[in-house]
């Protein structure tokens, strides 16, 4: 047993971010690990956080991160070096780490996923396959599986400009249904088992919004909140691929695993829920509609 409630966020951006806020708020001590030291990273010590400067996919940096350190947040952004720092994790973790839990961010696709499954995106096989590894390697792993953000480009930026444009959420999404959840509620989730992780060690939690709606359902709530008129238009998958997702200058791998979320979409891949935010916080996850009311001057600009 350490003696050390030090949490370790070694992926300071979205969910970490904001996250390490909260346990900071707290007075839960966090060291933040981070690529560059740059003006993110001073911004990260203003809130009270330590930096360490350090790649997950560097066995040394994640051991000089690892030191004095109870408890890990694991994550990485969409790339295709997910796996090898999930196996640099698992390695320099046992054999260096005096972990109470390591806390991992996987995808809700994986739990449908199995090991010769082959419709998910190369990004969701390597986050199935990181889960496989981290289990084997004895640390004790709690793994949060968010479905898709609410704060997604394709349900802010995207939508904000078509609504702006002409009063549409233009995606190929098909009739399929989906429950986006929100970056802050997965951060709760992600900092509630920090602050306290015997009681969730060796659970999964497959976190979602509220309900699940179909996209035409998604466009009237964004109506309501918006206080205009918002429809749905289904735009064909391969045309949205080319006029869109192509033109944004996204690297292979992100754009293909983008397109394949949408595809998933379309095959309604997406209609599931879970009560898991509120059974882990005790408050539940935020509706579409109180999401996109509190960004109202951003989607109308």
């Amino acid at each position: 047993m350490t003696a050390s409630n030090l949490v370790l966020i070694a992926n300071a951006g979205g969910v970490g971010r904001t996250a390490l806020a909260q346990l900071l708020a707290q007075d839960v001590p966090v060291r933040a690990m981070v690529r560059r030291d740059d003006a993110r990273a001073a911004e990260l010590r203003a809130l009270g956080a330590q930096v360490v400067v350090g790649d997950l996919t560097r066995p040394e940096s994640v051991a000089a991160a690892l030191e004095g350190v109870g408890r890990m947040y694991f994550a990485m952004p969409v790339s295709p070096d997910h796996l090898l720092a999930a196996t640099v994790v698992a390695t320099v973790a046992r054999e260096h780490g005096k972990l109470d839990a390591l806390v991992g961010m996987s995808q809700m696709t994986v739990s449908q996923m199995t090991a010769t499954s082959t419709a998910e995106s190369y990004q969701q096989r390597l986050h199935w396959l990181a889960e496989q590894i981290l289990n084997w390697s004895g640390l004790p792993m709690v793994h949060i599986r968010p479905t898709s953000f609410l704060d997604n480009p394709l349900f802010t930026s995207l939508a904000a400009q078509s609504i702006r444009d002409n009063g549409t959420i233009a995606l190929p999404f098909g009739a399929g249904r989906t429950s986006p959840v929100a970056v802050y509620d997965v951060a709760r989730v992600v900092a509630t088992v920090l602050r306290d992780p015997a009681p969730h060690v060796g659970h999964v939690y497959e976190l979602t919004g509220p309900r699940a709606v179909d996209m035409t359902e998604m466009a009237e709530k964004f109506s309501r909140a918006l206080g205009r008129p918002v429809s749905y238009v289904d735009v064909p998958l391969d045309l949205w691929r080319a006029e869109v997702l192509a033109k944004a200058g996204l690297p292979p791998h992100i754009e293909q695993h983008i397109a394949t979320m949408a595809r998933l979409h379309q095959e309604n891949r997406y209609d599931r829920t879970s009560d898991d935010v509120g059974h882990v916080t005790g408050t539940p996850a935020q509706t579409i509609e109180a999401f996109v009311a509190a960004r109202r001057d951003f989607y109308l600009g």
